[in-house]
Order: C-alpha cells, then structure tokens, then sequence
C-alpha cells in the first residue's frame, strides 16, 4: 500500500493491484491450512499437517519478505493452540508441536534474509546500470533484438528507452558498411573492446561512439557505448584543415601542443608565454622536461601510454616550471590524434597559478580559522568543568553548605548560565569538526515521523506550541538519524523561538516517485526573515537581525550553520522561504539514496 501525496488535510490511499491478489490468495492459503489441521488432529490424521503450512508462509516469504515472518508467526500459533487442544497432556506431542511451530517462524525468517539480500543485490546492479556515466544497451545475441539500455544510451541517441527497445541493435548503425563491419566482429569474438562506430540518432544523424561488449549468457550481449562525437568531430576537423586550426589557437588563452612521442611538435603563443619562452624554441623540446619534479614520472607515464583521460593534473594541479624557475600549475587535457599520419597528443594547458594560489591561501585561511575557534573553544569548556562541579555539588546539600534560600536561587542561575554556556562551546566544536569535511556518517534507515515526534517529546515542544505533523507513517529514510535528529531539532527550536502567539507549527512532508529527495518542511507563524537576511543566517554566528534578536533570545547564531553542514555532508540541503510578519517554513532535502 501506498500513500499519494496530496495536502496536508486531504490524503488519497491506493493499493497494489498485485499485491492485494498476492495477500488474497495469502489468508486463503493459511484458512485452508488451518481448517485442514483441525480436521486432522480431530481425525488423527498424521500425514502432511506439518508439512503444509510450508505452502504459504514460503509464498509469503517470498511474496513479502519482511510481511511473510508475520504470516509464519500466525501460521505457528495456530498449528501450536490446534496441537495444545487436541495433544494435551501429552508432554512429548507438545513438545514436538511447539518445536514444529519454531521451526515455522526460523525457517520464514532464513527465507526472508536471503531474499532480501538477493533483493539488495538486484538494487545495486540497478543502480550501477541506470546512474552509469556509459551509455549501456543490453541485446539478443541471435535475433539482435534490444531488451534493456540505461537512460545515458537513451540520451545519447535522443531516444526513449521503449522506442529502443523497440528497435534491433544492428538498425542503430549509420551506414550498411559500419553494420557489416560490427557483424564480422561479433561473429569473430563476443569480447570486444574500442570499437568506434557510428550510431544512427532519432533525427538521422550520426554519433561517433566507443563500442565495447561481453557476453552475460549464451544469448545476451552487454554493450557500453562512450560518446566520443566531440572528439571525433574534431579530429576529421584538425586532420582535414591544418592551417584553419593553426589561425584558431594562436590567438587561443588557452595553451596548445602537439606532443609526438613526448616531444613539442607545435605550441602556440599562449603556451610560450606561460613558461616564458617564445613558442617556436619549445619545438623539439621533450614536454616533460618543463614538468616540475614531483610530477615528472606522471608526465613521463602518460605520453608514453596516450590514455584518453582527461584531465590529468595529479593532486591540486600538474606543475609546471618556467626558464626563470618558477613554479606554475595548469590543468591539462590530453586527445589522441593523428598528426601527419602518425600517433600524437593533442595537449590543452589551463593556467590555474593565481587560482591555486588563491585556494591555497583560503585553505590555509581556513585551516587556522578552525584551529583558533576549536582551540578556543578548549579552552573556554576547560574553566567550566570546575565551576559546573562546584556549583552542583553546592545545590545538592545547601544547608550543609549554610546557604539561604536567596544564595541558593543565585547559584541555581549561575549554573544555568554556565550550563548554557557550555552548550555554546560545545556547538563551537561540532562546527568545528563538520566544517573540517572529517565527518563519517552512521547512515541506518529509519521512519521519518518517529524522528520527529521523538524530538519533540525529548524537548517538550508541544507545550510550548501546537504543532501539527502530516508526514506519513511509513515513510522511511536513509541517513545519520542522530545527526538529523539535531538537524530536526534545531529547526523546530528556531521556528519556536521566533513563532508569535498563539504559536501554530506545520511539519509537513512531500516527495514525487521521480524526486531523488525527500522534502519535510517546517512552517511556523513568526517575526519572518528579511530578503537581505536570507543568504546570512545559515553562515556561522549570523541571525537575521544579530543585534537585536541575539539580545532578545540568547543565542549565538550557530544551529541553523551546523545543520546546514550536516545536510551538506548527507548530500542535501536547507532552503528558507519567508515573508516578515507572516512567518516562515524552512524545508529540508535529504536525499532518498545517501
């Protein structure tokens, strides 16, 4: 059963044609078993009892596989209470019957597990075949037929997936002689690897593409295609028109070569200046020799093999030094070619110097930046952990203390100020530590409005205002719950804090089958934020009005940056939309796969 999503005060249900037939023909097979199991205790008949309630808790098993353990379970209770009325005293008889009846729920529970592993392992070669970065098409072997290609193939050729699999393999081919080709090398060998061809698109014209397949059975071909129409496209381009090619990278801000055998063949101008050489005395010079040390044996390696990667700028880019030793960074892409009929390198060089200069100085920037505030943070919790120890041990025996009723409500305040003080700091840490990027996530799948109506029960949020949940019971996610629990948390607090009374919350949730995301939103009727605040309150010790909301609720502006951050991590986001004086909802996407 599934829920459609509607609104939060009008909700449709609508069933699984299928599955309805599969519980159906379920209780049928379980009231036949049962009636059949009276009658043979009635009749002490001992054939087969047992031996048929394996019928449908099998088929439930493998119907439902979670669902099939509860039908096992009744299965058992029934054979078992049948047994008691019909056995009893008998110790042996019951006890064999109550054997036979775990027996039942151990066998479900063994079918059911690995069922659901098999599952799982059919939803991972799913995903890798429909989220592939290569275009995959699956065919007959014999009647050439196609059975199965992802949505990149389909892309590809500006198809839809049931026009292809409409169609034969072979027709995809531009030109009779390109089919006759592919045919001679499916009859030689059914492994195949780089085999450029071109397909035919849905508008008639051609796509240059890498073919290369396996056989996965005797009578089904697995085929991945790379689009390498660019690629081709300008080659025919540069072999065909030399001279127009030359007019174009001259004046290109772009470094180009052309590399044979390790040596620069060509370079442009833009290339000369970024090593401070003029172009024409880097011809002959082996491309290598200008790399810097620690990149040279990765230079060396890639001009040697020709792979078709691109780009290959080991770590945070590939160096480079210029005649006055200098050390300058680019991003280089490399193209096999063919130049004056011989193999070579068509080389792009990006300089990116000043914008790795400019990362590396904001990475040390905030490197520091993090140190300094964790440091700081130490620090401040460190005269705390006395003060906090001291104080309570005071407030838990005043009178021994000799306290007065008016030094006791002192300390009690002094406590509470230090306490949320120390929640301060430890917020501090946590930013610290996510904005570090070295968070590992305890991803578990848990039901969303559980989460939710533990946080509010934990914090007791109904008291403080109504609140209406209309997220599905079912609904169930994939993620660190502890960490959304405080992503939750601190929404639900901060749409508390600035709600107006008489304070109304809606929590609600909506996600499409196609949306990758779940979407739960929080919408309160508060003080709103301003357009120019917007873009500022999920930036660390940023609030929408800092000087006066910060003196008006205590806080420091920094829930909302962390669960931001962990949002970020799962792979979501927080977006905020809000009208000042009317309220605000704030939604959040967390992804259906994280």
């Amino acid at each position: 059963m599934t829920m459609a999503h509607t609104s939060p005060q009008h909700r449709r249900f609508t069933f699984n044609r299928d599955d309805l037939l599969r519980g159906s023909v379920i209780a049928l097979l379980v009231v036949l078993c049962i009636l059949t199991t009276i009658l043979a205790f009635a009749l002490q008949i001992d054939i087969l009892i047992t031996q048929i309630f394996f019928i449908p808790i099998i088929y439930a098993v493998y119907a439902f596989p979670r669902r099939g353990i509860i039908v096992s379970a009744i299965c058992a209770c029934a054979y078992e209470i049948t047994g008691y009325l019909y056995l009893y005293p008998d110790p042996v008889e019951l006890v064999s019957v109550t054997v036979q009846a775990v027996l039942f729920v151990g066998i479900a529970g063994i079918i059911a597990y690995l069922i659901e592993r098999l599952h799982s392992r059919e939803m991972q070669y799913r995903t890798v075949f429909e989220y592939s970065q290569l275009g995959i098409v699956v065919f007959d072997e014999h009647t050439e037929a196609i059975q199965h290609c992802n949505r990149k193939f389909a892309d590809m050729l500006h198809f839809t997936g049931k026009e292809l699999q409409a169609m034969t393999f072979p027709a995809l081919l531009f030109i009779p002689a390109e089919l006759d080709r592919f045919r001679e090398r499916m009859n030689r060998n059914t492994e195949i690897e780089d085999f450029e061809t071109r397909l035919k698109t849905k508008t008639g014209t051609a796509c240059w593409v890498n073919l290369s397949w396996s056989r996965m059975d005797d009578n089904t071909i697995n085929c991945t295609a790379v689009n390498i129409n660019a690629r081709k496209l300008a080659e025919n381009a540069f072999n065909d028109n030399m001279i127009k090619y030359r007019q174009l990278t001259e004046n290109s801000p772009i470094g180009i070569l052309i590399v044979e055998n390790g040596s620069i063949r060509y370079a442009n101008p833009a290339f000369g200046r970024f090593l401070g050489v003029p172009a024409v005395g880097l011809l002959g010079k082996h491309l290598c020799a200008f790399a810097d040390d620690h990149d040279r044996i990765t230079c060396h390696d890639r001009l040697n093999t020709g792979e078709k990667q691109t780009p290959f700028s080991p770590g945070r880019g590939f160096g480079f030094r210029t005649v006055s030793g200098e050390l300058r960074t680019a991003e280089i892409t490399t193209t096999p070619i063919r130049h004056s009929g011989k193999p070579a390198l068509l080389v792009n060089v990006i300089d990116t110097t000043e914008n790795q200069r400019l990362e590396d100085r904001i990475e040390r920037n905030n490197e520091r930046r993090q140190g300094i505030m964790m440091t700081i943070a130490h620090e401040l919790r460190t005269p705390l952990q006395p003060i906090m120890g001291y104080l309570n041990l005071l407030l838990e025996e005043p009178e021994e203390a000799g306290l007065t009723e008016e030094t006791r409500k002192i300390l009690e305040r002094c406590l509470a100020s230090a306490d949320r003080e120390r929640q301060i700091i430890n917020s501090m840490l946590d930013f610290s530590v996510l904005e570090s990027g070295k968070v590992q996530l305890s991803c578990t799948r848990f039901f969303l409005a559980e989460l939710v109506q533990s946080v509010i029960d934990t914090n007791g949020y109904s008291e403080l205002a109504e609140i209406t949940v209309s997220i599905p019971p079912a609904t169930s996610v994939t993620a660190d719950m502890t960490r959304i629990f405080i992503v939750m948390d601190s929404v639900l607090s901060n749409a508390i804090r600035y709600t107006n009374p008489p304070r109304t919350i809606v929590i609600d949730y909506h996600s499409e089958d196609a949306d990758p995301f779940h979407h739960i939103s929080v919408s309160d009727n508060g003080i709103g934020i301003p357009d120019h605040a917007k873009s500022s309150i999920f930036e660390p010790f940023q609030l929408a009005d800092a000087a006066q909301l910060s003196r008006k609720f205590g806080r420091l502006g920094l829930s909302l940056a962390i669960a931001k951050k962990i949002m970020e991590i799962h792979g979501g986001d927080i977006t905020v939309q809000s009208t000042p004086g009317v309220g605000s909802t704030f939604t959040l996407h967390l992804p259906k796969t994280s």
